[in-house]
């Protein structure tokens, strides 16, 4: 006998936008991959990483041998052009793992005509570029309930073929957090999401994934008309991810209070991420991707004992 059955009307209707997100991720992703490797190469470009001393492959400096050490390190032809005995120093190479998620849920499809792009493929873009300034850098990354952490040129065309599977997995429905995992140490995560959530879910979240230590950053996505609430007279607010709506006659003045209320919304969601060690990076849709991207990598490169190489 069949296992097959009708789809009730409310779940034909989401796999019908289920299907409808995945189609319309696949035209988009395209452009977004060349912005995120432009991003990308504009940020490493220019500037150089610390180096540090450390068991490797690639050469680094002469130094001069300090006696008590092995003498396996001593490069004997330097040491016989002057009259002391050098040591051939490599450069550290340990890869660290960087765990990245990128919400895209349906709030993160808005897009006000005061954006230059939606949440979405802004937080896509954030996160596709920060995947391929790291694999640059020597570490491997890893798309976080998607992928295996990977060191591997091709970073950007894995992470959106894994992100496109998963839309066009039937009954698929991004969630607005990530998954439970507990992630280990001495590893990081990038969460990139309006942060819209329940600032206590957002906070327990973040408990299970820094339950060993790992150190995480959020980049927290706005779009400009979120933070100005310009609305004035008659307006209807819809919720994207539910059928509520929100009738009001005087929008204007509702503003104060709403933007009282979101400044404490995000206060709470940094207090959560700094009783972790973790910090949040806000970033608003009407500026260059390029500034959270050099932000953020100036937020993981901060702590030394966590990425001693970068790209440079």
């Amino acid at each position: 006998m069949s296992d097959a059955r009708l789809l009730t009307p409310a779940e034909r209707q989401v796999s019908t936008a289920a299907e409808g997100a995945a189609l319309d991720l696949a035209a988009r992703l395209p452009s977004l991959i060349v912005a995120a490797k432009e991003i990308a190469s504009s940020v490493m470009h220019g500037v150089h990483g610390r180096r540090v001393a450390g068991s490797g492959e690639t050469f680094w400096q002469f130094r001069p041998f300090v006696a008590g050490e092995s003498t396996a390190g001593i490069d004997w032809r330097r040491s016989a052009r002057d009259d002391r005995i050098y040591v051939r120093e490599r450069e550290w190479e340990g890869a660290h793992t960087v765990w990245i998620w990128i919400d895209r849920s349906p709030s993160m499809a808005f897009t006000s005509k005061l954006a230059l792009q939606s949440k979405l493929d802004r937080a896509l873009v954030l996160g596709l570029a920060a995947a391929d300034l790291l694999v640059r850098g020597g570490e491997r990354v890893g798309l976080m309930g998607l992928t295996r952490p990977m060191a591997v040129r091709g970073i950007i065309g894995r992470f959106a073929e894994a992100m496109l599977a998963e839309e066009r997995a039937a009954g698929s429905v991004p969630a607005e957090l990530p998954a439970n995992m507990t992630l280990a140490p001495r590893t990081q995560a990038i969460l990139i999401s309006d942060f819209l959530s329940d600032p206590a879910e957002i906070g327990e979240k973040i408990k299970i994934l820094a339950g060993r230590g790992a150190r995480g950053h959020l980049v927290m996505i706005a779009d400009p008309i979120e933070e100005t609430f310009p609305f004035a007279g008659h307006t209807e607010f819809l919720d994207v991810d539910t059928d509520a709506s929100l009738r009001v006659g005087q929008a204007e003045s509702f503003r104060g209070e709403y933007i009282s209320r979101l400044a404490a919304h995000r206060d709470a969601v940094a207090s959560a991420a700094r009783r972790r060690g973790w910090n949040v990076l806000p970033h608003r849709t009407d500026r260059p991707a390029s500034e959270a991207l050099l932000a953020l990598r100036t937020r993981l490169e901060a702590d030394p004992t966590q990425f001693a190489r970068v790209a440079g």
